[in-house]
């Protein structure tokens, strides 16, 4: 009788401790969380449970800052069930302000079906947001209307992952007390997090999808390629959208920005030249030896936060770390000799992306000299000869077959194909020839309402999906994280739909048009009829349907790729 009372009193705790008056409760054995539920505006799947401020490493902080994420303690048991009803903090952002965004940012945050219970096995979204690896949060991308939307039910996951110079500070310095690339670590430590734990809200941890966009989009690619393809990847498929990073320092370069002085790149040489000087002398440490990273570490936030603010954009982002390392050589190489994983892959880009980051508006482009000048300067490693031979293939306006009505067109296509347009036709390509199937490749050519109402000349600017994809959301910022959205108007309502039901069949099936809305066109595969190259062009129509449509590649924009990614012009853009 004693027996029985203690096991009933033992099973009653346990019961107890699984739940909460917050909400809903998810039990991982060594910690449990109640989240909240919601249901979406204008979605009618039913309510959607939120888990937010999951810790999935141990703090970055003290001895830990500048090194890989330090694993949990998953050993024990949950006592009590924490509130996870919010979003966890931000980490901190370039600019950076000491009070918003914190060290103490290593979190991720899920959502799931109100009635998805452990063990369901349902599809699993990832997004990884972009902002140049200097800035944005998970805050701007809610995946509410993801989940809710899908007939089928999904689960979704964002991470938060170190920016700027406390994710990517390099230089020996670094990689000998410490480690390099930390926000890609970061990353795939949430990833590796999914696999461990996400059943317990439902999902399949063999059917995880990775999503990005810019900066996310790049880290996308270098999950898939890191550590040149020699270790599994804790995802099942990926989606890359708008590719974009580089050019990617050099070695010295990074050793410049973090201490030493070196001048050998018209960054960092107009760096030094302005008066400037490197993180560890803004910080107050030694720029070399034994006391500099234990130094930086005992370092105020404060002193941390003036370092990122004094520091050029570009001067903090992933590095290559040679053989051993999370990114062994520039992504370009790795998917060229074949190093990556081999896994189902949707690429895209936006119309505008090019438009958006030419380095100038239309009327600036009149000549050649001025593509030189305004579009290059991004570009400040690429040969007079490499110029050359790009303005060669790109055609001026009026020449025989070109295709370009202006210069402004000509330079802002090339701008776009440098990277942001050709890199998901690259990574699409060498996927297909090692023989990998459920590959698919998209444009997107609707403007997002908010940029193009501001700078109409930029079309479908670059982060155009985004604001269909998260309900406007991405133009959040952390400083006014609360800011409102006015709501789509009908057209704009039918085309989110539509690229929403994509993106997640796309994750439960491998196919984007398995779930797709009765009134879309179907996805081809990449590889059209006669060894075409076919992509999905995604446009706005009507109050009832959109003008998305299939198209072909040309085999002028198939060759500017080529060019773009051949090794001898990888080798001075460095992507």
């Amino acid at each position: 009788m004693l027996y029985f009372f203690i096991v009933s009193t033992f099973i009653a705790a346990c019961a107890a401790r699984l739940s909460s008056n917050l909400g809903p409760v998810v039990d991982l054995g060594y910690a449990a969380y109640a989240g909240n539920t919601t249901s979406p505006t204008g979605v009618d799947n039913g309510p959607v449970a939120f888990y937010g401020s999951i810790r999935y490493a141990q703090p970055p902080l003290g001895n830990l800052r500048f090194r890989a994420p330090a694993p949990l303690n998953e050993t024990t048991s949950a006592s009590q069930v924490l509130d996870a009803r919010d979003w966890g903090p931000a980490c901190v952002q370039r600019p950076a302000t000491v009070g918003i965004g914190s060290e103490d940012c290593l979190t991720l945050n899920v959502w799931k079906p109100t009635n998805a219970s452990a063990g369901e096995a349902l599809p699993v979204a990832v997004y990884i947001h972009g902002g140049g690896f200097y800035f944005g949060t998970p805050q701007g991308f809610p995946m509410y209307d993801w989940v809710a939307q899908h007939p089928g039910g999904i689960v979704a996951v964002s991470i938060t992952y170190r920016l700027n110079l406390l994710g990517f500070i390099g230089g020996p310095a670094v990689a000998a007390d410490g480690d390099l690339n930390t926000g890609l670590l970061d990353q795939r430590a949430g990833l590796e997090w999914v696999q461990r734990h996400i059943s317990q809200f439902g999902g399949d941890p063999a059917n995880v999808t990775i999503y990005g966009e810019s900066a996310g989009g790049a880290s996308v690619v270098m999950q898939i390629a890191a550590y040149g393809g020699t270790k599994p990847v804790p995802f099942k498929r990926a989606t890359a959208q708008s590719i974009g990073f580089g050019p990617t320092n050099t070695d010295a370069q990074t050793d410049a920005f973090f201490g030493a002085s070196f001048y050998g790149s018209n960054l960092v040489a107009l760096f030094y030249a302005n008066g400037a000087a490197s993180a560890a002398q803004f910080v107050g440490c030694p720029a070399s030896g034994s006391e500099a990273m234990p130094c930086m570490r005992n370092a105020s936030l404060g002193a941390i936060v003036s370092a990122i603010n004094r520091i050029p954009n570009g001067a903090f982002a992933p590095v290559i770390e040679g053989p051993d390392g999370f990114l062994p050589d520039l992504p370009s190489r790795l998917i060229t000799a074949g190093k990556l994983a081999n896994v189902e892959f949707v690429g895209g880009h936006c119309t505008g992306d090019g438009k958006t980051f030419a380095g100038g508006q239309p009327d600036d482009f009149q000549t050649d000299d001025d593509i030189r000048r305004i579009v290059f300067s991004r570009w400040p490693g690429v040969s007079n000869a490499t110029i050359d031979k790009a303005l060669a293939i790109y055609p001026e306006p009026g020449a025989p077959g070109s295709p370009f009505a202006t210069e402004w067109d000509r330079a802002s296509t090339m701008a776009g194909e440098i990277i942001f347009t050709c890199m998901d036709l690259f990574l699409a390509e060498k996927l297909t020839s090692n023989g990998v199937e459920n590959i698919f490749s998209y444009s997107w050519n609707a403007p997002d309402t908010v940029i193009f109402n501001a700078t109409p000349y930029r079309g479908a600017a670059h982060t155009s999906d985004l604001y269909y994809l998260f309900d406007g959301e991405g133009h959040r910022t952390i400083a006014n994280a609360g800011n409102t959205f006015t709501p789509f108007n009908t057209s704009e309502a039918v085309l989110s739909h539509e690229a929403i039901a994509y993106w997640t069949s796309f994750a439960a099936t491998g196919n984007p048009s398995t779930d797709k809305e009765s009134i879309s066109p179907t996805w081809e595969s990449f590889v059209g009829p006669n060894s075409s190259r076919r992509r999905l062009v995604l446009t706005r129509g009507s109050n009832a349907a959109t003008n998305s449509t299939m198209e072909s590649i040309t085999d002028a924009k198939i060759q500017r790729c080529q060019f773009w990614m051949s090794p001898d012009v990888v080798a001075e853009t460095r992507v």
